[in-house]
């Protein structure tokens, strides 16, 4: 059985439910995992046997304390099996939905010194309700020209919950099977 430690970095919670589903899966496969979010103070995963990293995209960008992360402790995370998964609405598109096609995760990995084993994209939640007034606007024009949703009283969730459980099975098998 591995210890499985999954780090989130999430503005809406869209990383962390899938960091949820993809744990949830792992532990009924006989593995332990923790989710903590990615700056909490004292993370330590030295104790883990693999590590998993998921991060939302605000404005264009992961949250800094992703990359910040993974440059403290590049070594341990090279040492062992390791996935990264981001969560963006650009992602809701066919031919931007995978980690090569995708373009934030595309630049988001080729600026990491941390290569994981496994690398995955995902569609987000589009909820104009829960932003404040400003994203809210600037949402919907962005929506406007790539011509996504725009109504501003729905919200509209992305996440393809099929492909998070295939992740999560591509992940259960880079790691050591459970003792039986």
């Amino acid at each position: 059985m591995a210890r499985i430690l999954f780090l989130h970095s999430s503005v809406y919670g869209q990383s962390q439910r899938i960091c949820e589903r993809i744990q949830s899966n792992l532990v009924a496969r006989g593995h332990l995992a923790e989710a903590v979010p990615i700056a909490q103070p004292g993370v330590d995963p030295t104790g883990y046997d693999a590590i998993v990293i998921g991060a939302s995209i605000r404005h264009g960008k992961h949250n800094p304390a992703v990359m910040e992360f993974i440059q403290r402790h590049q070594s341990l995370l090279e040492s062992r099996p390791g996935a990264f998964f981001s969560v963006s609405l650009v992602a809701r598109k066919p031919g931007k939905d995978t980690a090569e096609t995708n373009p934030y995760s595309k630049a988001f990995l080729a600026r990491s010194p941390w290569k994981p084993s496994a690398a995955a994209v995902f569609g987000g939640v589009l909820d104009y309700q829960r932003y404040n007034l400003f994203d809210r606007y600037v949402i919907r024009l962005i929506m406007t020209i790539n011509k996504g949703p725009t109504d501003l009283h729905t919200a509209h969730e992305f996440t393809d919950w099929q492909k998070v459980d295939q992740f999560a099975e591509r992940i259960g098998g880079l790691l050591s099977p459970p003792a039986a």
